[in-house]
């Protein structure tokens, strides 16, 4: 072949790598890019993305795109020991909104992590608060206005100190047509104590529905009677204005003295479509004695829809009668299509119990039967005769002496003897003097995380815990005496007043004297249940509490679930990111985060590229590592 021909063909040759490459970028670049607009991915909670770049064959060669650090931990201040880094960012128009424990808000740039602007609301770091957290911020576009205009993106979010604020997108500064000077002081009409007003917070992003903001409270619920009321409120999103408030336990006001709480302190859920929003309640105050609440306590650890637009009633469902149990509904409402075609709604428990319903009037979809469970010995406290049970049941409910687990025998044998000195008589076994084994214990369950669905495979996965607590009614004559007498308890549990009710509080969770659970692993898990049958897919140890072993770890953080057959999760102790294959549970990938994970990632495709992105500051309640990064992650 003479030199004209080899350079024909060389020239052919490059021309068509070219031409490979500008259909493959076109492609690309048009393929429309897929965002995570809201906390929980959409209104409903699903956290699925259509995002299917990184998928099952790909996800192991995942690397680091880039890192930005908040600073939120040098400042100094005692509220480190309980900051929890549990923030998702939320992508609009290209940026990533997010706040720290602290409340502060930062705007970055999704491609590159580079700071665009942060807002310090200025939050008193010198007072104590119940929890020191901040899950995420909310965004709402003004039609009325133009781009450019200032606060045509709204950045919505609440503070520790009880404050809803209002922020322009573009720079980072409040709207001042937004309450006062850009905020929403939410301690007004809330009755909140004066002796401790860190006890009523906002540590969860605020639903938005039309030109409404919606937002409940996170309330301090053990120490006193009288907390302050848990009431959720509703805010022309332009003003500030006060639309309408709906009091989940109305009752409350006849009892003596006031019961509070029955507060909406996780994550709202909307169909806008329906003009519905779905506010899952927690306890009335306080958790473990209901002798001043008699009854059923309703709205409380509840789930009920109201009308966005007016906060009208539309129905209501109660996963607990009478909870003595700290059994709040911890998970954002999941909004999903029965096989029908019903608009449904999956309530996840603490229990560990899934409720799946009719969202339009909260009729059961699978079955959900009311069984005689064990009553309370305590004078003064009724206990409610029934609970409802569900179809899907994720974790154990019984914990007897047999069950006992241990690194050594000494060990299985206090576990043991600790058990036959304790009421112990499976799920719902009421508080007492003696000490009540409590399976499952207050945070799982399923708890924040909440649940991922995937609407192919129809699969829901969520984590769960799995561990034993342990707690000790205390008569109100003898509970400055225990409390003195056991200063060391301190350091394992909690006591808690419960002021001024007949009884106080002593809780922790089951350990050995070694610090091993006094249950066998795995100790916490990545599940998914089949939403249309009720039937479980699969279920597999997530993460470790003993390097080496499977044991499962606790966790607090949630999954997310992708067109790519992944799911995505961190939130154990050992700082690991984790993907799993949705269909089969086998893990495909980890990732060593610079500081534990407490927080639910998300994702997204910019300009082409499918990006992941987790916020690793850590858990100063849980004792992980603690750090102020926000990492994403991308392919080569």
């Amino acid at each position: 072949m003479n030199t004209t021909k080899l350079f024909c063909l060389f020239r052919w040759v490059v021309v068509g790598f070219l031409l490979l490459w500008f259909v493959t970028h076109a492609v690309a670049q048009s393929k429309p890019d897929t965002g995570w607009p809201n906390y929980g991915g959409d209104p409903g909670g699903a956290r699925y993305s259509n995002a299917s770049q990184i998928d099952r064959s790909n996800v192991a060669q995942l690397k680091v795109a880039w890192t930005y650090r908040t600073g939120a931990n040098d400042q100094p201040t005692k509220l480190i020991q309980k900051a929890a880094f549990e923030a998702t960012p939320i992508l609009v128009d290209g940026k990533l909104y997010f706040t720290t424990p602290y409340d502060k808000a930062f705007a970055l740039d999704a491609g590159t992590g580079a700071k665009l602007w942060e807002y310090d609301p200025g939050v008193n770091l010198q007072r104590n608060y119940s929890e020191v957290a901040s899950r995420g911020v909310s965004a709402w576009q003004d039609t009325k206005r133009k781009r450019g205009q200032p606060c045509r993106t709204r950045i919505l979010f609440g503070t520790l100190d009880a404050r809803l604020i209002a922020l322009d997108g573009e720079a980072g500064k409040p709207c001042l047509d937004f309450g006062t000077n850009g905020e929403v002081n939410l301690n007004v009409d809330a009755a909140t104590q004066t002796e401790w007003t860190g006890g009523y917070q906002v540590t969860s992003s605020p639903a938005i529905s039309g030109d409404l903001v919606i937002t409940g409270s996170s309330i301090a619920d053990n120490w006193k009677v009288d907390t302050g009321r848990g009431i959720v409120r509703a805010f022309d999103i332009r003003t500030g204005k006060l639309r309408w408030t709906w009091d989940p336990i109305p009752w409350a006001k006849d009892t003596k003295p006031r019961t509070g709480a029955g507060n909406a302190w996780s994550t709202l859920s909307v169909d806008r479509e329906r003009d519905l929003v779905f506010i899952p309640t927690g306890s009335a105050a306080p958790d473990y004695f209901g002798g001043i609440r008699k009854g059923d306590d309703k709205w409380a650890n509840s789930v009920v829809a109201l009308r966005a637009s007016t906060g009208e009633f539309a129905w209501g469902f109660q996963v607990v009668h009478h909870d003595l149990w700290d059994y709040d509904v911890a998970s954002q409402p999941l909004l999903f299509t029965w096989k029908d075609g019903t608009p449904a709604i999956a309530i996840n428990t603490k229990m560990g119990h899934v409720f799946v319903l009719n969202r339009l009037t909260g009729a059961a979809l699978l079955p959900v039967e009311e069984r005689p469970v064990p009553q309370s010995d305590i004078a003064g406290e009724q206990s409610w005769p029934t609970q409802p049970l569900s179809t899907i049941s994720l974790v154990p409910e019984k914990f007897e002496p047999s069950d006992a687990w241990g690194p050594s025998p000494a060990d299985v044998q206090w576990c043991q003897e600790k058990i036959k000195a304790s009421r112990s008589e499976g799920i719902f076994t009421p508080p007492s003097l003696q000490g009540t084994v409590v399976f499952p214990g207050n945070v799982g369950g399923v708890n924040w995380g909440s649940g991922a669905y995937d609407p192919k495979s129809h699969l829901m996965i969520v984590n769960t815990n799995r561990l034993v607590a342990w707690v000790k009614l205390i008569p109100r004559d003898k509970f400055d005496e225990e409390t003195n007498k056991n200063q060391d308890n301190r350091i394992y549990g909690e006591f808690a007043e419960q002021d001024p009710s007949a009884y106080g509080l002593y809780r922790t969770f089951l350990f050995s004297p070694s610090g091993s659970p006094c249950n066998a692993p795995p100790w916490g898990t990545t599940e998914a249940v089949d939403l249309f049958t009720g039937k479980k897919a699969w279920d597999v140890p997530l993460g470790t509490m003993n390097p080496g072993k499977e044991t499962g770890s606790i966790n607090l953080g949630g999954p997310i679930v992708t067109a790519g057959r992944l799911v995505f999760t961190a939130a154990t102790m050992d700082s690991y990111l984790r993907a799993f294959d949705s269909e089969t549970g086998k893990e495909l990938w980890k990732y060593e985060l610079p500081a534990g994970g407490q927080a639910t990632p998300m994702t997204y495709t910019l300009n082409g590229k499918q990006y992941l992105v987790i916020s690793a500051g850590g858990h100063g309640k849980m004792g992980t590592k603690q750090g102020d990064f926000v990492v994403a992650f991308t392919l080569p």
